[in-house]
């Protein structure tokens, strides 16, 4: 899984239009973290970058082995000082947690996506089967890690939860944050979730 290239969506009457920032989203899997920030990239003209494609060594199973911490910051932070040069801002999709500490420092605004466990389960079965097809079926070779993933993506309100995304993990980590926040329902329809993004960060649609 190599990291993807700049995503862009140019358009120079949107960039007179627009104040780009540096934006951090984050939620639980399938709180629609990636959808939003592929809009505000494409609404305000500022490439987004998706936290999973560094998080993660490219495997085969995907997802499977983590990439070292400090690997992640010496491909991000390059990434995103381009980014800011170039485009005047830029959008970080995807939960960091204490990891991304050196990326926070550049972090102007954070949203936070809430949705409900059923709604963020029903998208993630569906994108795991549009992701991966009959081999998250059982018997085949990702059965077992798919079936984990969703058992592990379902207890994210469960306070015992120690180990990646839970919502004591996002509420702690909210508590430090030094920019604004913007809190959003993520189970709203998806025009609705933009406005209230853009409201939030001082911008109009």
């Amino acid at each position: 899984m190599t990291p993807p290239p700049l995503q862009t969506h140019p358009s120079e009457t949107q960039q007179q239009e627009r104040k780009p920032s540096r934006i951090h989203i984050l939620g639980a899997s399938g709180s629609g973290v990636s959808t939003l920030g592929t809009k505000l990239s494409s609404t305000l003209s500022i490439p987004v970058f998706d936290v999973d494609y560094y998080f993660w060594m490219p495997t085969n199973p995907p997802f499977t082995t983590k990439r070292p911490i400090p690997d992640r910051i010496a491909l991000l932070k390059p990434l995103l000082a381009s980014a800011q040069e170039k485009y005047g801002g830029w959008v970080l999709a995807g939960s960091m947690g204490t990891w991304g500490g050196e990326l926070m420092e550049d972090v102007e605004h954070v949203i936070f996506i809430d949705t409900p466990t059923e709604v963020r389960m029903a998208r993630l079965r569906a994108r795991e089967y549009k992701r991966h097809g009959e081999r998250i079926r059982e018997g085949g070779d990702m059965y077992e890690e798919s079936t984990a993933f969703l058992v592990w993506a379902e207890r994210y309100d469960d306070p015992t939860l120690d180990e990646g995304r839970s919502r004591k993990m996002h509420e702690d980590w909210l508590k430090e944050v030094k920019v604004p926040i913007t809190r959003l329902q993520g189970n709203k329809e998806e025009s609705v979730v933009i406005k209230e993004a853009l409201e939030g960060l001082g911008l109009k649609q």
